[in-house]
């Protein structure tokens, strides 16, 4: 959900282990640009790293990772998904979750029906510019 005051950047890429190196280096280009903290940054790029891995463990194959990142004034949202080829969980009690929930200021995963035959996974992220903001 893109703000009035915000810029939206979507990238897509196949669901690959391989190619998620892109996409944290995406997330950490715009942070920077953000005017983010050194240790904001760090903590966004790990957390766009972590829920990107989840989603792609889960990916039917042949599936698409689609990122959007919407930058605001003090804060960047993320919204990673994936199509999976069954009616795919994530769990919430795995450490992955965990290190998520310690990453990001807010984060939630959705699943619902897919673009295609299958269903799919929403992970959203939201990061603050900086501590206490």
């Amino acid at each position: 959900m893109a703000h009035e005051d915000s810029a939206s950047v979507e990238i897509r890429t196949a669901a690959r282990a391989s190619l998620i190196p892109t996409v944290r280096a995406v997330a950490s280009d715009l942070a920077a640009r953000a005017d983010f903290d050194l240790d904001t940054i760090s903590d966004l790029r790990m957390a766009v790293d972590e829920a990107c891995a989840t989603l792609v463990g889960l990916a039917a194959p042949g599936a698409s990772l689609r990122c959007t990142f919407d930058v605001g004034a003090e804060r960047i949202d993320v919204v990673a998904r994936v199509e999976t080829a069954d009616a795919a969980t994530l769990p919430t009690d795995s450490f992955g979750w965990r290190i998520l929930q310690t990453l990001a200021d807010r984060v939630d995963v959705e699943s619902d029906s897919g673009d295609g035959e299958g269903s799919a996974l929403t992970i959203r992220l939201h990061k603050l510019a900086g501590p206490g903001l």
